[in-house]
Parts: C-alpha cells; sequence; structure tokens
C-alpha cells in the first residue's frame, strides 16, 4: 500500500543520511522505523495487560507526583520567611 507522508526537512534529511549509511533506501528505513515502533507498543501494551489490577491503580496515581511536589512547594515558601 501506498501512502504519504509529511516530514519537516530536517527530519528527511536525518532520516535520509541514516538510511543511507544503513544501506537502504529511505522507503525500506521508514518502513523499518514504523514496524519497530509498532513492535514496541505491542510490547508495552501486553505488559499492561500482564499487571496485577492492584498494580494498574496505582497508575492511575501517577499524576499525583506534580501535585505533591505542587504542595511541597508552597509549604516550603510558607516557612521561608523570618521566623514568628
Amino acid at each position: 500500500m501506498k501512502t504519504a507522508v509529511e516530514l519537516d526537512e530536517a527530519t528527511f534529511r536525518e532520516a535520509r543520511v541514516v538510511a543511507t549509511s544503513q544501506g537502504m533506501t529511505l522507503e525500506q528505513f521508514v518502513v523499518d522505523a514504523v514496524q519497530e515502533l509498532l513492535r514496541r507498543y505491542a510490547r508495552e501494551a501486553n505488559v499492561r495487560d500482564k499487571e496485577s489490577p492492584w498494580m494498574a491503580g496505582f497508575g492511575g496515581l501517577a499524576d499525583l507526583k506534580n501535585e505533591n511536589r505542587r504542595v511541597l512547594r508552597m509549604i516550603d515558601e510558607e516557612f521561608e520567611g523570618p521566623d514568628s
């Protein structure tokens, strides 16, 4: 199947240089890159599927790390001033 892909100039040039240095066409380089990315996503999905349900729950709390930092920064700012 044919498709058109738009790349910015710098990415296109870098991909062409790497493909040439590996002795492959730009087309083969792009196909290999897409296939590798698809394999990576499949492996990651497979790992997620094998996690225990309780582990998946903790993953849902990952965004609280930033909130925790924000609260700690506010506490530090509050107590930075001179002692009363």
